[in-house]
């Protein structure tokens, strides 16, 4: 069976950067299983498996527009250090969320800490970067009637 829209989808996968550093891997855990079509995966990949079959292999690199967006430098923003009141010691690298003003919660991480103040970045920890996929196809097989009414792949 080809991969098109409203089958589920098994993959193993290993994911690396322009540096070839290995940024995930599904290599010590479970294959990845999502419901094609439903934008569980980001489109560059997901347009990528399109028409492949179990067993089929492939390299995809996909660019950032087509992954986790650009980096936008609007998200990047200085906060005082008392906005993490409660929290021990803010040091970079940790994460937060955080609610817009339109009420949505969204991953933020602390970039740097001066003194009294703390830049802040909304972005995606993946934005503005081109990312390599090596890919396997493990399965491919119809969704229930279930899975495409909850949306998603059931295991």
């Amino acid at each position: 069976m080809k991969i098109e829209g409203n089958c589920v989808v098994s993959i193993d996968f290993s994911l690396t950067n322009d540096e070839g550093t290995e940024l995930d891997s599904s290599a010590e855990n479970e294959p990845l299983v999502y419901l094609h079509g439903s934008n569980g995966l980001i489109p560059g990949l997901e347009n990528a498996l399109n028409g492949h079959v179990e067993g089929d292999t492939l390299k995809v690199t996909v660019q950032p527009e087509e992954a986790y967006g650009p980096v936008r430098p609007e998200l990047i923003e200085k906060v005082p250090l008392k906005a993490f009141e409660g929290v021990g010691e803010v040091k970079p690298g940790m994460q937060f969320e955080a609610k817009s003003p339109e009420g949505m919660v969204q991953i933020i991480s602390v970039q740097a800490v001066d003194g009294d103040t703390v830049t802040v970045n909304g972005n995606h920890p993946l934005a503005g970067q081109v990312l390599h996929f090596d890919v396997v196809v493990r399965s491919v097989r119809k969704a229930t009637k279930e899975e495409l009414e909850h949306g998603h792949a059931h295991a």
